[in-house]
């Protein structure tokens, strides 16, 4: 048998044992890792796993008079047969025939299918393209129309002056008109007359 022949025949038997060395060595190293830790809290940990949730979930539509819809939220977690899908950082966005602009903002909210409505909740903010700004605790809106209202108080600034009012509705007075906002159940209002607009 020549060199080289000899030189293959130990490689052959040396090449397998150096390999099951290597694997070997990684084996004993890896027991004296921590594998423990986890890069979450155990608070969300906890929010994750107590149910299911959809993140940044958002759907849209127009009316048959054209008006588009857009909800937004930052977080849905569907609700149970009597209870509605609860979100955060709940959005609408009313993009209106005529090109006006309705905004709508919330802290939290939820979703009641069968019933076709949004509820906002916790500091709703109500924003027009037309200058106004209206703020309220409580919030209720149709998913598939340009229909809302208060339950409660609002306040609000705009064009004419700051204001405040019992309750807010949104809303057409014949079907297909044009979309108004309506205060009503004891309307005050500050009028400033420095605004050039009015």
């Amino acid at each position: 048998m020549d060199l080289y022949s000899r030189f293959v025949a130990l490689f052959k038997v040396l090449l397998p044992l150096a390999a099951l060395a290597i694997l070997a060595t990684l084996f004993l190293l890896s027991r004296g890792t921590d594998f423990t830790a986890i890069p979450f809290a155990e608070k969300d940990i906890a929010e994750r796993t107590r149910g299911q949730q959809v993140t940044a979930p958002f759907f849209s539509g127009v009316t048959p008079a054209g008006e588009e819809i857009m909800f937004r939220a930052a977080l849905v977690r569907p609700g149970g047969k009597d209870t509605p899908a609860e979100a955060t950082d709940l959005s609408a966005r009313i993009t209106l025939a005529d090109g006006a602009r309705i905004t709508l903002k919330s802290q939290t909210g939820s979703f009641d299918l069968q019933q076709d409505m949004a509820h906002f909740d916790g500091d709703v903010r109500i924003t027009t393209s037309s200058g106004y700004i209206v703020t309220t605790d409580r919030l209720e809106t149709a998913l598939s129309g340009v229909e809302a209202h208060t339950p409660g108080p609002v306040a609000g600034t705009g064009p004419v002056g700051d204001f405040t009012a019992g309750r807010m509705t949104i809303g057409t007075k014949t079907p297909g008109g044009p979309v108004h906002m309506l205060f009503n159940h004891g309307v005050k209002m500050i009028y400033d007359p420095k605004n050039p607009d009015n």
